[in-house]
């Protein structure tokens, strides 16, 4: 039986990795990332740092009584709609469980909510054959439009 362990094309490979997407503000995704980066590099391939910040949504919830937002919110009512602006900020890392509670420590530590929510995917990342001399037209360095304007 083949598996994607066994995958191998002149192109790269895939490496098992979990992926965590975590809900949070717009605003506080450098502060996590920082914590993170703090405990571990997020690397891919030859980069750092690496995650993806969705565009801004939102999330809604139903606090119970006893909740946080119950007891800290004065004349909130148990059970009412709440829905604030969110980001999903999802980033990888490789499948070892001390990694893992390393990483979501630092997250924990730095999350605007006592509840976090955070979902955990055992997904295969892949690794590209690494060329950064590569004469593929369609590489930035090589397609004349260079890099997308950055952000920051």
């Amino acid at each position: 039986m083949t598996t994607l362990a066994d995958y191998k094309a002149k192109s790269g490979t895939f490496i098992p990795v979990w992926t965590l997407e975590i809900q949070t503000l717009p605003e506080d995704t450098d502060r996590i990332l920082d914590a993170v980066m703090a405990v571990h590099p997020l690397g891919y391939g030859r980069y750092q740092r690496n995650a993806s910040i969705s565009a801004v949504g939102v999330e809604t919830a139903q606090p119970e009584p006893g909740s946080t937002t119950t007891t800290h919110v004065d004349g909130f009512k148990a059970g009412a709609t709440e829905t604030y602006p969110m980001v999903e900020l999802k980033i990888s890392v490789e499948r070892d469980v001390t990694v893992l509670e390393r990483v979501m420590g630092a997250i924990l530590d730095v999350h605007h909510y006592e509840e976090p929510v955070i979902f955990l995917r055992e997904d295969w990342a892949s690794r590209a054959a690494y060329n950064p001399n590569n004469d593929n037209p369609h590489r930035w360095w090589n397609n004349r439009r260079g890099l997308p304007d950055r952000i920051t």
